[in-house]
């Protein structure tokens, strides 16, 4: 059966206060478990940036504007531009309907189309300017050229995953997921093992332990698998801010909530979500 090709496209979490030069990546499915992502400011969960990484079935997808932010802040501005166009190229609409006259958006009839030009860009920017923006040029070549040339996007991500820094965990990452979506289970949870492993993963474990958990489910290990929902889900529905009060569970951890309840329901109930906090904040008034 031939493979249904879709468009995958990447991002990141800027730096936060503590880590200014260091991108923390979050998230992965809490976008794409459901749907396609369209609407790319609709889906920030109050944590920055988030990346938004995902695959199901076939599909594999994400959105791109935090890893600009992040990247584009370490690079010069010629660098910049240049990689920020060719995020524009693989965002661009895909349709036949034709542009309204006046307007200057891009647009491609087909996915194909518009990651060919999307590659095309990004290898031009890994031609130009090379060092770290050609290396995240790379990735972006590589990531991209999933819906088009599957075997020879694996064969760079493979190798782009062999390198140091926050690139080389990405495309690990990217590795893993591509592996699941092709039903190697046995080398994706080799590789999302290594990553849940790692002392600095970039990427969040709970991200990668949702995503380990999947695949263990796969394979029938149910306990292992709702080991691991479970102590996302109860993370998460234990954090608090810093000034103590409740943080709202954000989609992983409620997903995983989720799939607890369907793996170990008597487990799922020692999980409590935590109450959202009054809009009027706790205060008095006479009665």
């Amino acid at each position: 059966m031939a493979r249904k090709k879709r468009s995958f496209q990447p991002t990141a979490a800027p730096a936060t206060e503590d880590q200014k030069n260091k991108p923390q990546y979050r998230d992965p499915f809490q976008a794409t478990v459901n749907k396609k992502i369209e609407d790319v400011g609709k889906k920030f969960e109050g944590q920055g940036r988030n990346i938004l990484y995902g695959i199901g079935a076939v599909i594999v997808l994400a959105i791109i504007i935090g890893i600009f932010y992040s990247w584009s802040s370490r690079s010069n501005a010629a660098a910049q531009t240049a990689l920020g166009k060719a995020i524009e190229t693989s965002q661009a609409k895909v349709s036949d309907q034709p542009v309204p006259a006046g307007s200057t958006e891009k647009t491609f009839k087909t996915e194909k189309e518009r990651a060919d030009a999307a590659i095309a860009e990004f290898q031009a920017v890994a031609d130009k300017f090379g060092g770290s923006v050609g290396e995240k040029a790379k990735y972006f070549v590589a990531v991209t050229r999933l819906s088009v040339d599957h075997p020879a996007a694996i064969t760079e991500i493979e190798a782009i995953s062999k390198g140091k820094g926050e690139v080389g965990t990405l495309a690990k990452f990217a590795l893993a997921q591509a592996k699941a979506d092709d039903g190697k289970t046995d080398e994706a949870i080799a590789i999302y093992q290594e990553l849940a492993g790692s002392a600095d993963p970039i990427i969040a474990k709970d991200t990668i332990n949702f995503a380990l958990a999947g695949q263990l489910e796969k394979q029938g290990k149910k306990s292992e698998a709702a080991e691991l929902y479970y102590n996302i889900a109860k993370a998460a529905s234990e954090a608090k801010d810093k000034d103590g009060k409740a943080i709202p569970m954000g989609a992983t951890a409620r997903n995983a909530k989720e799939k607890l309840e369907t793996l170990d329901p008597e487990k799922a109930k020692q999980i409590v979500e935590p109450a959202p906090e009054s809009p009027m904040g706790g205060m008095n008034f006479p009665g």
